[in-house]
């Protein structure tokens, strides 16, 4: 059987929309025909048929972290209380609230019914299942263990959309700040200094120094502002460009990674979600080069990437873990002493998700403490820009005063 995707108008001419299996699209226009129901399209729910162009931006993006936990979690619950995956892809057709998790869901049931298992059929819809989720739901099929490694999974996706909501509740303060003063300055330099300046200039004196680059800024950015920010736009479009290149994008990464604090905390959160993802991976019985390959994809910092699938390198001809992944001396030497522990005593799983926690409890103290230090100097910063602009101001002021007295 086949999902449809059907728009059809009830007998009060009100239009209704829902996800109908059928064998064919007339069978599915006879079963909504004997409903009472009056047809106005039908479409088939198939990784291989494009969504319409109305829904193509939300259809590309895939589903959420939160909804994709929520269904996680439900699955898993229904399942742990021996529910078939049929039923329970059913119960959660019927359960959730959007249309787009709704067609999520009803392919992939097309697909279990067509034969495949749930991490294949999961598999036809990559923008909302990544190569992870994929993997640990074959691993899971594969031990028998679905119910478990879906829980597990369910924990995973939760701790990462609130670790990410930690770090960007963190940075949003000093970025309201920082777009607050810009603006404030441009409105000054744009807007208000003109005006003032305009009176000294009629006066035929000599400026000073000061108060002639600031009426050069302000000129320039009336003038030339959007030119500049047109310039502005294109260099970011041609870096964007130019770093499509894998190996610029290498030295790009590898030169953020020995920033002085920058580069800890880059090598700190690619670690802290390589270890987690690892952890999880491993201890839901995925083999250990399996877990690596997938592991990697999770690391956005490309050397650091390179360095885990040269590990797995290493690890298929026989090294340990811990000394492949030291090796390339990007990863926190902490990770790597409880990697060698977790192998020395057989409880890698648990030493990988333990020093995930460290990882992440690490990165948001070091957040805080950046963010406290960038409030004050964003504040000191704001205030020396116009006490510039005041001083730039007031200097022709004091030096007509002075002529007076003379």
């Amino acid at each position: 059987m086949t999902a449809f995707r059907f728009k059809a108008y009830d007998g009060e001419g009100k239009l209704q929309k829902g996800v109908q299996e059928a064998d064919t699209p007339r069978q599915l226009r006879a079963l909504l025909r004997e409903r009472g129901l009056v047809v106005a399209d039908i479409s088939a729910i198939s990784h291989g048929l494009l969504p319409s162009r109305a829904d193509w931006l939300v259809w590309k993006r895939g589903l959420n972290d939160m909804q994709l936990s929520m269904i996680t979690r439900q699955f898993a619950t229904l399942l742990s209380a021996g529910m078939p995956v049929e039923q329970t892809l059913n119960a959660l057709i019927d359960q959730v609230d959007s249309e787009r998790e709704r067609n999520v869901l009803a392919g992939v049931r097309s697909e279990i019914l067509a034969g495949q298992p749930l991490a294949r059929a999961m598999r036809r819809f990559p923008n909302d299942f990544s190569e992870l989720y994929v993997t640990l739901i074959g691993a899971g099929e594969q031990s028998g263990r679905l119910g478990e490694v879906m829980e597990r999974l369910a924990d995973y996706i939760e701790s990462r959309q609130i670790f990410r909501q930690k770090v960007i509740t963190a940075l949003l303060y000093p970025m309201i700040v920082t777009v607050v003063a810009a603006m404030v300055v441009f409105g000054l330099l744009v807007y208000v200094v003109p005006q003032v300046v305009q009176v000294f200039q009629d006066t035929k004196q000599t400026l000073p120094l000061l108060t002639q680059a600031l009426i050069w800024l302000s000129a320039l950015l009336k003038s030339g502002g959007a030119i500049m920010l047109a310039a502005a736009l294109l260099a970011f479009w041609q870096a964007k460009r130019l770093l499509r290149n894998p190996a610029r994008r290498e030295r790009l990464h590898r030169w953020l990674l020995r920033l002085p604090l920058l580069g800890r905390l880059i090598r700190g959160i690619n670690s802290a979600q390589f270890s987690s993802t690892l952890g999880i991976l491993v201890g839901s019985g995925v083999p250990l080069l399996t877990a690596l390959h997938a592991g990697a994809g999770v690391i956005g910092n490309l050397p650091m990437r390179k360095a885990v699938e040269q590990a797995a390198n290493k690890v298929r001809e026989g090294a340990g873990l811990a000394r492949s992944l030291g090796a390339a001396r990007l990863f926190p030497p902490l990770l790597v002493h409880m990697i060698a522990v977790g192998e020395a005593s057989g409880r890698l799983a648990q030493m990988l998700e333990r020093a995930a926690s460290q990882q992440s409890r690490e990165i948001e103290g070091r957040i805080i403490r950046i963010t406290g230090l960038l409030e004050p100097l964003l504040i000191l910063v704001m205030g020396g820009v116009v006490l510039l602009i005041v001083l730039a101001v007031l200097l022709p002021i004091f030096e007509m005063n002075q002529m007076v007295r003379l």
